[in-house]
């Protein structure tokens, strides 16, 4: 196992000298804690001449105890400080000039999961952004990336599709940890603001989570452990439709189905395209909230068999490309709101295209489309090379 040492315990083993002195903010959640699991909130709160004046919150509550989409979490008072907790994700998403008036600083130590729809880099977009027109330093700790940092995947959002699921033009599975996005944040996607970012110790690129010997404090409710967010890189796109991707059960993303899935013309299907590092195995499952409540879903569950070789989204194409093949009476396609958008489709807003909808109905192979995005992947990687820390 690694020794590894994350961004908040490099900070507060060390504090640097920009923050002596500073009334600070802090943009965090219930996983911002170091490895014995102490939170952010209280090691913060240890270091000399600091004073802790803010905290902030991301979708699903500053406790991460809100499920996705469009559920308001309320501003609230921090019991044992005193000081206000603001919510990013209500009327607002970004903080407002009344809540960025007591700070001088802002540390942001957020566990994202490597895949542009997660709507933690949009918060600190939107923190950075208005922080520069405040004079705010913003300083980001460090984290794994959990699904690695070498595999890329997907297409490149395009300007016509940006939104709160993807505002810079990255791909689906970007292999960026939040403090390189930072950086490229700040560089060539143009958000001018002081930004520090207090680099991990240990942490290479090829890294699984299992190999940090870190612990596991899931992000958000539906991302329960390292695997599912391997598996959300692809199949977050059945939120875009009437399938259940599995929410409301106890494997979120590794289960999918629905009530008229036909399980064995679709199993054979699904295997006919040859996929790797996958498994499908057929099972059935009752939702106890979102998508078909209370009924029996036929499905799949998805066993990833090698981190490697497998391919999320291609993954996740391929199997909504044959249920919509097979289910064409039943299947139906998602439409607005989603995530504070409520004209565009959905399945536009999740791939960062617009159109996608047509080509996807339109392309009698997925792998096909993913073959086509090659460029635009090899184009960002060079692009990304400069704001690399590991």
């Amino acid at each position: 196992m690694a020794d590894l040492s994350t961004g908040l315990e490099a900070l507060t083993s060390e504090p640097p000298g920009y923050l002596k002195g500073k009334r600070v903010g802090l943009l965090v959640n219930q996983a911002s804690v170091d490895r014995n699991l102490v939170h952010a909130k209280e090691l913060m709160g240890r270091v000399p001449q600091l004073e802790l004046a803010a905290l902030f919150g991301p979708q699903h509550g500053f406790l991460g105890t809100e499920q996705a989409n469009m559920i308001e979490t309320g501003h609230e008072t921090d019991p044992e400080l005193g000081i206000p907790i603001y919510s990013l994700y209500r009327e607002t998403r970004t903080p407002t000039e009344e809540m960025l008036a007591d700070i001088d600083a802002v540390v942001v130590d957020l566990q994202d999961v490597g895949t542009r729809v997660y709507t933690f880099a949009s918060t600190l977009t939107g923190f950075m952004e208005e922080a520069g027109e405040a004079g705010i330093l913003v300083a980001v700790l460090d984290r794994p990336n959990p699904v690695g940092g070498e595999a890329l995947e997907g297409n490149l959002l395009e300007p016509g599709a940006k939104s709160f699921v993807g505002l810079h033009p990255i791909p689906m599975r970007h292999g960026l940890t939040l403090g390189e996005l930072a950086r490229m944040i700040a560089g060539p996607f143009g958000v001018s603001c002081e930004l520090e970012v207090v680099a991990m110790k240990g942490w290479e690129r090829e890294m699984g989570f299992h190999d940090t010997a870190l612990p596991w404090v899931a992000p958000s409710p539906n991302l329960p452990s390292p695997e599912t967010c391997l598996l959300y890189a692809g199949f977050v796109i059945l939120e875009a439709t009437n399938i259940s991707e599995g929410r409301g059960t106890t494997l979120p993303f590794h289960l999918f189905g629905a009530p008229w899935l036909r399980q064995a013309e679709t199993l054979e299907a699904i295997n006919r395209r040859g996929l790797e590092g996958v498994a499908f195995r057929t099972t059935s499952f009752r939702p106890t909230f979102d998508k078909w409540a209370g009924e029996v879903c036929r499905g799949f569950q998805v066993h990833v068999k090698d981190p490697a070789t497998f391919r999320p989204l291609e993954c996740a194409l391929v199997a909504l490309k044959e249920v919509m093949n097979l289910h064409p009476e039943e299947f139906r396609w998602a439409g607005p709101p989603y995530e504070y958008d409520y004209e565009r489709m959905p399945i536009d807003l999740i791939m960062g295209r617009v159109g996608f909808l047509d080509a996807f109905e339109d392309c009698p192979d997925p792998r096909e489309l993913a073959a086509s995005w090659k460029e635009e992947l090899s184009g960002f990687q060079g692009l990304r090379e400069p704001f690399l820390i590991y």
